[in-house]
Formats: C-alpha cells, structure tokens, sequence
C-alpha cells in the first residue's frame, strides 16, 4: 500500500452452529464491518456510528492491534493508518462480530504491509484467534463452511448456498459468549454424543442437496447445545413456531445467542418476516441475504475518502 492509496475492507457477519454444527458450521450473512484506510502519520480510527464510538481510537483499537500481531509474525511493522470505520453487524448477539473485527485486522495487515496472504493462512490466522473456525471461516471465504480447527491445522471447506435467505430475531439485550458457553456440559455421554454427530452430518448432507425440510428437523434436533442454552434465550421456541407456520423451513440459535435465526426459501422471506415483526415489536426483525464471496479488498478509485454522514 503506498502513500495516497485508499482501500476498503469489507467483512460479512456470520451465524453459527445452525443448530447441531457445534463449533464447525457457519454461514456468512449479508450484514457488514467496512474500513475504509489510506496510510497517516498516526493511527486514528474514526466511527461512522455512536456504537463503535466507544472503542478505542488508536493502535489500541482491537482491530489495529490483530493486524499488527499479524504483521509481526511476518516481520513486518505497520504503517499507521486512518481508518474510517461502519458496521451492519449487531455486537454481542451471536452474529460474529469478534469473528468479523479479527478478520478485518488479518485484511487490515495483508492489505499495509502487502503480505499477499492466501484466504486459507487468513482463516487459519482468524481460527486461531477464534479458537474455532465457523465464524471466521463464513467472514473468509462467504456461503456454507465446514471446518475442523487443532493446534497446527485448520481445515475448512465452503460452497455457495442459493435459493435461501435469513430472517434473524436480534433482542435488544447482550448474551456474552462467556456466559453462554459456561452453561455447557463438560462432557457428553458416547451415546448421546453419536446421535449428536448423527443429526449435524445428516444437516449438512440435507443443505448440500436441498432438502430443506430435514435440514429443519436437524436444526430442531441439535443436541449439542441448543437444549442447555435454551433458558437463556426465552423467545427461541416462540420463534421457532411462528417462523415455521408462516413457511420458514428452520430455526436456530444463532452462535451462542441471543439472535435466533431462520432459515427459508427466498420468496417466503418476506411473510416471515412480517409475522415474527408482528410476534416481536420490540426486538429488531431483519430479512438478510447470504453473502457467498467473503471477505475482500477493493482500492479505491478517488483520491480521497468521500465525506460520511455519521449515523
């Protein structure tokens, strides 16, 4: 990136799990965390909106602080930035905004300090920092992702997913992921732990040839950790009932929560929307598309980064 140059970031949301994909599921959400930046003489990262006005300015932001770690381990230092920045996505919803920030700190690094990383060493650097690689695999590579994170590996498979939109349910309460995974048991028992994995392969292999209905059921039938979460997000079963009857052919948890998403056929989007708008006027309904590109970095044609209103 040379002096004058302006990019953009741009990094989708994602849900996570879909029910019973626990950890190694994702699908990446057309809600979305953009950075415009050209090179400065500080860092200064500026927000478009009072909800991200309360995070840190300056290298200390999260997002700075990712890409310098990346481009440490690269040998390189960064050049400071100014960073005009927005989000779409919820905070602290289950929507993978940490997933996004981190994902946006790895692009923020490749795209100053030209490591020319492929988008595989990015979801493994953005896993490593999730500890999982749903969320930051959906942010990646976009669509439906599969993947298995270890110590010294991640694997990650994604493929498009038409015909399909969200409808997701987003209160207006926080459910830390902290607070939500130490409702979790420690263990499963072998048997339960096989009707689990049975019930996650049979969703995967429904979503990948259409069949819709039982990708539903399977969502429905998680056993990982849907049914411990549950009490902690009240609204998921009404969701789930009323989403149904008005043509939503699956509902699910939304990472750890508290969005409850559901799944249907795009012409059905709209009714269900309505209904579950109707069901909860209090809680944000938003009808979303599924973003099957991923992450990706555009320079900029202008020669200055238009003026944005603040929200």
């Amino acid at each position: 990136m040379n002096e004058g140059e302006m990019y953009s970031i741009t990094v989708p949301a994602s849900t996570a799990n879909l029910g019973p994909g626990f950890d190694s599921i994702g699908l990446a959400l057309g809600l979305y965390l953009k950075l415009d930046l050209q090179l400065s003489d500080q860092w200064e990262v500026i927000p478009l909106s009072e909800e991200l006005a309360v995070f840190p300015s300056n290298e200390e932001n999260y997002i700075i602080s990712i890409a310098r770690k990346i481009a440490a381990g690269y040998g390189k230092e960064l050049h400071p930035c100014r960073i005009y920045i927005s989000s779409e996505i919820p905070l602290t919803r289950g929507l993978g905004s940490s997933a996004s920030a981190i994902v946006a700190g790895i692009e923020l690094a490749d795209a100053v300090a030209g490591l020319q990383l492929t988008k595989e060493e990015k979801n493994r650097h953005a896993s490593t920092f999730e500890g999982h690689p749903d969320n930051a695999g959906a942010s990646v590579f976009g669509g439906l992702v599969v993947g298995r994170h270890i110590e010294d590996k991640t694997d990650v498979l994604s493929f498009p997913l038409a015909d399909v939109k969200v409808v997701a349910i987003i209160p207006d309460y926080e459910l830390p992921t902290e607070d939500s995974r130490n409702v979790l048991p420690k263990s499963l028992p072998l048997s339960d732990a096989v009707q689990a994995s049975a019930v996650s392969n049979v969703l995967l292999a429904a979503l990948l040839t259409q069949q819709w209905s039982l990708a539903g059921q399977m969502m429905k039938n998680d056993r990982f950790h849907q049914p411990f979460r549950s009490h902690l997000v009240p609204h998921l079963a009404q969701a789930e009932k009323i989403a149904a009857q008005a043509g939503a052919f699956g509902t699910a948890l939304s990472g750890a929560g508290p969005t409850v998403v559901c799944f249907t056929l795009c012409e059905n989007a709209g009714t269900v929307k309505q209904r579950l708008t109707d069901a909860f006027p209090d809680f944000l309904i938003k009808e979303i598309e599924i973003d099957n590109h991923g992450s990706k970095v555009e320079k900029q044609e202008n020669s200055k980064i238009s003026p944005i209103e603040k929200a």
